[in-house]
């Protein structure tokens, strides 16, 4: 397992950090690693790429249903 030391921490940082790891029971270095993996990694994985978000998207219908009224429509002069 890789090591990392995080220097030049702001006291209110490492405050909230204390407090947030006593509320769950774990020490600061364990609160740590679980914030950096819910950062940094989902489920095991990266995060989904926006291709992969796109893909999840439920079909909601066609191009028609951005169709913009002919009422609407005004003229701009140029």
């Amino acid at each position: 397992m890789a090591q990392l030391i995080v220097r030049n921490l702001e006291e209110r940082v490492v405050a909230v950090l204390r407090q947030r790891a006593a509320r769950r029971g774990v020490s600061m270095e364990e609160e740590h690693r679980t914030i950096l993996r819910a950062a940094l990694v989902a489920g095991g994985r990266t995060q989904k790429t926006l291709k992969e978000h796109l893909a999840s998207m439920p079909d909601v219908g066609g191009d028609g249903v951005f169709a913009r009224p002919r009422s609407t429509v005004r003229r701009v002069r140029l």
